[in-house]
């Protein structure tokens, strides 16, 4: 926000709830099941210096279209491996999940787990700016026979993808350069202040347009 940001791209490390979802898989997210519950979750928390009122923000859609379009258009093009779409499960971390849990969030129909998407998808929407995640799957959690989630192997992985994740982030920002996002910050910061319960007269410096 002080940096004055006008969208912002994530990357997050994620395992697989799916067969099909292979690990060097890229997912766009379009939603999310938080399943954390020790994280800041608000701006609006009563704080000295925060935000007054309570902020309802709606989480549909969770996350900026326009900027998902650009990056999945993006791997297209690298002709990655791709998923247009996906919901992750965000767990507390930090210890990984057990057999049981594993199978519970893959009858959720949640398509990759993580620990890094949430607070920060929410929290993004509260500060009114256009927000994209792209998961970058490295595991098969623990669900899957003959493979178990480790530190190592998530770390491999990791690096293995990390000069397409550059390739791919790099594509897309030449694109978000070269088009005007007036209309969605204007749009998002509308979104977030009519979520704020408040009087109306009062005036958020981060979410004038």
């Amino acid at each position: 926000m002080q940096q004055g940001a006008k969208v912002i791209l994530s990357t997050a490390a994620s395992g697989s709830l799916k067969e099909e979802v292979t690990p060097g898989s890229f997912v766009f997210l379009d939603s999310f099941i938080d399943r954390t519950f020790k994280r800041e979750i608000t701006f609006h928390d009563g704080k000295n210096g925060h935000p007054k009122g309570v902020c309802h923000i709606p989480m549909y859609p969770a996350y900026n279209e326009k900027l998902r379009q650009i990056l999945i258009s993006s791997a297209e093009e690298l002709k990655y491996k791709i998923f247009k779409t996906g919901t992750a499960i965000c767990i507390e971390g930090p210890r990984y999940s057990s057999r049981a849990e594993s199978e519970v969030y893959r009858g959720w129909n949640a398509d990759i787990i993580n620990m890094t998407v949430c607070p920060e998808v929410y929290l993004a929407k509260e500060l009114g700016i256009p927000f994209a995640t792209t998961a970058i799957v490295t595991d098969y959690d623990c669900w899957r026979e003959g493979e178990k989630v480790s530190v190592d192997l998530v770390a491999q992985r990791m690096q293995e993808s990390s000069d397409k994740a550059k390739t791919l982030f790099v594509t897309a920002i030449k694109k978000i350069g070269a088009i005007r996002w007036d209309d969605e910050i204007i749009m998002a910061k509308k979104t977030a202040r009519a979520g704020v319960m408040i009087e109306e007269h009062v005036v958020f410096d981060h979410l004038k347009y």
